[in-house]
């Protein structure tokens, strides 16, 4: 009696953990820590989710990361910051196609005291140049991010290979934009990051904004459909009404009515 009982429930126990009784209205983003920490998923999904019925699950890991794993269908949508790269993954034919979605921009923070004398320039690889030349601590997330992505192509600019002073003035922490901002903060450093993360960044103690405006500072995210022809699993229904609704004028207010303290952190520029 007790093994037939014991037979029904796992039987029970099977039915209700069957795939096709899972529940199945939900897609994964594959995104960036910028998106996550800033808040806007925050603010965002909920009002996709009462308009679709459709549950969005986000992993936040650095844009290259990010890339990676919707490179190996792990997820149905990418929504990230690196142009070249996400130019690279649809040609590839991981992805359907890419779409602006929203802007904001990268800005170089630093100790207030400023020893690199780069407070109010608005050029980033003249003012990494100064860092470099003055052998001012700079922390460099060095994940391949997007942020760092970003960086290396400024430092590249400046004609500077910091890599080779790494371990001395330039510090590499393979970590996050959080993190390495408290890495600046606790070496008084310098650091490139995107202004939302910049925004929300509760501990900024001893650190100031110090180069913003520059149109190579400029940061344009985008949104891709992974290739259902490439992986099979990929809900593309699901997660083109996200994208569609992302780029729709509601979901373009969605994205330019979040602020933070007061300030606006990201852009709408879908076409």
């Amino acid at each position: 009696m007790l093994r037939k009982l014991a037979v029904g429930l796992l039987s029970a126990l099977a039915f209700a953990v069957s795939p096709s009784h899972a529940d199945d209205s939900f897609i994964i983003v594959q995104s960036t820590t910028s998106t996550q920490n800033s808040g806007l998923f925050d603010h965002i999904l909920p009002l996709f989710a009462e308009a679709s019925g459709i549950e969005v699950r986000v992993v936040a890991v650095g844009t290259g990361q990010a890339i990676k794993n919707a490179a190996n269908g792990d997820g149905d949508v990418l929504l990230v910051h690196a142009l070249p790269a996400e130019e690279v993954f649809v040609a590839a034919g991981l992805g359907v196609e890419r779409f602006d979605l929203m802007y904001n921009d990268f800005v170089i923070v630093g100790p207030a005291a400023d020893p690199a004398g780069v407070s109010g320039m608005s050029d980033g690889p003249a003012a990494l140049a100064m860092i470099a030349a003055a052998e001012a601590p700079f922390a460099s997330r060095g994940d391949d991010s997007g942020t760092h992505k970003k960086e290396r192509r400024l430092w590249q600019a400046a004609g500077i290979d910091p890599v080779v002073s790494s371990g001395t003035w330039y510090l590499e922490t393979g970590s996050g934009m959080g993190a390495t901002l408290n890495t600046a903060v606790g070496m008084g450093a310098y650091s490139l990051t995107d202004r939302a993360t910049w925004i929300a960044f509760e501990n900024k103690s001893g650190l100031a904004l110090l180069v913003e405006g520059a149109d190579d500072l400029f940061n344009q995210y985008g949104v891709i459909l992974v290739n259902p022809e490439r992986f099979e699993h990929v809900k593309a229904a699901e997660g083109q009404a996200f994208i569609d609704w992302l780029l729709s004028g509601e979901g373009q207010a969605a994205i330019g009515s979040y602020r933070l303290a007061g300030q606006q952190l990201f852009f709408p520029n879908a076409n």
